[in-house]
């Protein structure tokens, strides 16, 4: 795969040789996400998505919100993660990538833990009849603000917020980069930041995830 251009080229492949490698379907997915899609970059790739693995396997979540699919590595990452009986309900608005993704999820094996709802998060979220252990927020960055104020009630006290691409690139310590997307991306930061029912912590990693629990 080609570098993410998050890290140097060195750094990147040093990371990489340092994590545990993709398996087949998650390499197939990964080169055919790059070979179709307009965006590839929004795809979490193989360090982002053993992180996923591995918290969703430290947290032992019963019931997991994803916003955004994409064609669906993250999915299927923290599906992996899952005990037997947990689930991940995941949101994707374009319909038009929704049945190869379907088919992804089928050839991981995970396709009886996933749920995969199309439309616009903002009207399913709160239509889910679910409390959740865990939110994965990487849909459209322009409505994090809103992700959160509609997915907050639906996460359970103790459970868990993660959120991606909160650095945006470096444009949240830009002081001239006022486009739509920095600024919903600035306004969530600050929203997590002063919210006491969460501890949270912004980690660097990629183009920075931030994490926190419901404290209350």
């Amino acid at each position: 795969m080609e570098a993410s251009n998050y890290y140097p080229h060195e750094l990147e492949e040093y990371i990489r040789r340092h994590t545990t490698p993709e398996d087949d379907v998650l390499y197939e997915l990964n080169r055919h996400t790059h070979l179709t899609e307009y965006h590839p970059r929004m795809l979490c790739g193989q360090m982002q998505g053993k992180f996923l693995e591995l918290l969703c396997k430290m947290a032992n979540p019963s019931r997991v919100l994803e916003i955004g699919t994409f064609t669906g590595y993250s999915a299927i990452c923290i599906a992996r993660g899952l005990s037997e009986h947990g689930h991940l309900h995941t949101i994707e608005i374009n319909d038009e990538i929704t049945q190869q993704t379907l088919d992804f999820f089928s050839k991981a094996g995970v396709g009886h833990r996933i749920t995969l709802h199309v439309g616009d998060a903002l009207d399913i979220v709160p239509a889910l009849d679910e409390v959740f252990d865990m939110v994965f927020i990487d849909g459209d960055k322009r409505e994090y603000p809103q992700y959160l104020y509609c997915s907050l009630p639906k996460l359970r006290a103790g459970g868990f917020l993660v959120a991606d691409n909160v650095l945006w690139g470096g444009k949240v310590i830009d002081p001239k980069a006022d486009d739509q997307y920095t600024l919903a991306v600035r306004q969530f930061n600050d929203q997590v930041a002063q919210n006491e029912d969460l501890e949270k912590v912004l980690v660097p990693l990629r183009d920075g995830l931030i994490i926190a629990r419901k404290v209350r």
